[in-house]
């Protein structure tokens, strides 16, 4: 960590003196805390940290009413995000590291038992029009929902359809192309080839490659300020916008309870189980005047869910197999306040004995520059096998340079 922390400050460093002698582009709160170009056009560096901080208060259900609320205060993420172009501007990158403990959490031995700083580091190559080649580690192209970065959400965290079944993060190659068959008719195509077993894996691979494929229609044209990624309508935008997306991701040999995330499913001799493990996620982005609507569904399903032993015999490990839909709608009104209402309702397969979970959430959210600097709460009501589980009051307030 001490490391990561040194390097950064001294990019920084080297930034600012390279100002000194040939000058800084001119930034604004909310655009980078530096933005830096150099002087031939040869490279630029954006520095943009941001964090989050988080209260809540949860009352778990006990059959009769509620159990005591447990209080309790949060760094929910607190990152480092460099980007800009290198030699060319057809070659951009992006580097993010972060520093809080559930950014760096889910050390293993496959990662060297290291901290997890590195969320994204990777290259786009913009190698004819409207074709682009990624490489490195970054988010792979999945549910909608999880590839709206965490900054840009308009509750306090994602939603269960999310938690359970994202494909999330992993390092490979990615395809990208962008059709435009009229002036509002647009379809984006992305294509990906991946370890599969999610982000800094340094003992791989073990199991086979992951194939994602996603294609999104936008019949109205493109959203204002890239909106169709990005939660609530802060751009307002003046005509209907829509974006309809498909996804389909096969994990070949999986090694994961969760594809590419969850745990290792180890056995008894050491190896791994190893089963293949397909999800499908459909998305919709509606954005008009303040309105916002985003709509999921994802479902997973794996060849053999349940993880043997050579000698025929149940670990106990179980894939999450199972199904999701998440709806949330907002209204933002003209003072940049935003009311929020969510549905999320998550089955399971019933070879994973896990218990069905519903989850109702209202939220509101003040946004004084936009997305880089917001206070927002929420209220979130679970329910566990049709039963209360839960009911939890979170706030905080984000601040991004």
């Amino acid at each position: 960590m001490k490391n990561y922390f040194l390097a950064a400050l001294a990019l920084v460093a080297f930034v600012f003196s390279a100002h000194a002698q040939q000058g800084v582009d001119e930034t604004s709160f909310g655009k980078g805390l530096l933005n830096y170009t150099a002087k031939d056009n040869s490279f630029s560096v954006k520095f943009a940290p941001r964090f989050q901080v988080r209260q809540y208060s949860s009352w778990d259900a006990n059959g009769s009413g509620y159990d005591k609320a447990e209080h309790g205060f949060l760094v929910r993420r607190a990152r480092l995000k460099f980007d800009g172009f290198a030699y060319s501007k057809n070659l951009k990158y992006k580097i993010e590291l972060g520093l809080s403990n559930n950014d760096l959490s889910g050390s293993n031995p496959y990662t060297k038992n290291a901290p997890n700083q590195i969320l994204d580091a990777v290259i786009m190559w913009t190698f004819a029009k409207n074709w682009e080649l990624w490489a490195g580690q970054t988010k792979l192209p999945g549910n909608v929902e999880r590839v709206v970065s965490s900054a840009n959400l308009q509750l306090i965290d994602r939603s269960l359809l999310n938690s359970r079944f994202n494909i999330d993060r992993d390092l490979g190659i990615q395809l990208r192309h962008k059709s435009k068959w009229s002036d509002n008719f647009i379809t984006r195509e992305k294509f990906a080839l991946s370890q599969g077993e999610g982000r800094n894996v340094t003992s791989g691979n073990e199991g086979g490659l992951q194939y994602t494929a996603r294609f999104e229609v936008l019949p109205f044209g493109e959203f204002a300020k890239k909106g169709d990624y990005s939660n609530s309508d802060l751009a307002r935008e003046q005509s209907p916008k829509l974006m309809l997306t498909y996804t389909y991701n096969h994990n070949n040999n999986a090694v994961k309870t969760r594809s590419g995330l969850g745990s290792y499913m180890q056995l008894s001799d050491g190896s791994l189980y190893q089963t293949d493990i397909n999800t499908t996620f459909v998305d919709a982005m509606f954005k008009y005047s303040g309105i916002s609507v985003m709509a999921e569904y994802a479902k997973r399903v794996s060849d053999n869910p349940i993880a043997v032993n050579p000698d025929g015999s149940a670990t106990g490990t179980v894939v999450w197999d199972g199904s999701a839909v998440n709806a949330q709608i907002g209204y933002l009104f003209k003072n940049n306040v935003e009311l929020v209402g969510r549905y999320t309702s998550v089955d399971y397969a019933e070879v994973t004995s896990k218990a069905d979970e519903k989850q109702y959430t209202i939220g509101i959210s003040k946004y004084i520059v936009g997305h880089k600097l917001k206070v927002q709460s929420d209220l979130v009501k679970t329910f566990v096998g049709g039963e209360n589980d839960n009911i939890q009051f979170r706030s905080g307030f984000e601040l991004h340079f």
